[in-house]
């Protein structure tokens, strides 16, 4: 199963909110050859590490492509640059960040290739919380840990409501689909 994490917590090119942003990036990635197989809820979770920024909309999706580990992260920065990605800073506020979080249980290093499966996916609840919706059964290709094990690991702070919380698919405040935050 190839594992696709999805996130934004600044407005589109167009001012659209994170979220209807991540959707353009679902859509785009189609026409690159990527077909979105299963898609979890939304999420909104604080940015990690916690700063002052704007917390994040996430998901993650399940998708099939003929593409390799190396062409497959190339589509996924040109979708983001499409979309009005800039990369100046790590762990910066962006429009959109797409990631390869899994690539059919492949453990790769780098030199060329993206390292595999993504390297901090593990500490990361904004991307655990997602995939064990879509893939209850999925084990971390090293340590060979549950999804819930992995969750169950994490810290409460950075697992509960202060950090992460599930997003309806209805609007948020004043009829936009973004709340803001806390």
């Amino acid at each position: 199963m190839k594992i696709i994490g999805i996130g934004a917590n600044l407005p589109g090119l167009d001012l659209a909110p994170p979220r209807a942003t991540c959707g353009r990036a679902l859509g785009r990635l189609e026409g690159l050859g990527i077909r979105i197989v299963k898609r979890s809820g939304w999420f909104r979770s604080r940015p990690v590490p916690v700063s002052a920024q704007p917390w994040f909309v996430n998901a993650v999706a399940a998708v099939e492509t003929a593409l390799g580990p190396a062409a497959l992260m190339a589509a996924l920065l040109a979708c983001e640059a499409g979309l009005g990605r800039l990369r100046s800073a790590a762990n910066e506020a962006r429009t959109i960040d797409l990631d390869i979080i899994d690539y059919d249980g492949r453990v790769v290093a780098g030199r060329g290739c993206p390292r595999l499966p993504h390297p901090r996916l593990e500490g990361r609840a904004f991307v655990l919380l997602p995939l064990a919706e879509i893939a209850p059964g999925w084990r971390h290709p090293v340590s060979g840990a549950a999804i819930v094990e992995l969750i169950a690991a994490l810290p409460e702070a950075d697992r509960g409501p202060a950090a992460i919380k599930a997003m309806s698919d209805g609007r948020g405040l004043f009829g936009s689909e973004w709340d803001g935050g806390a």
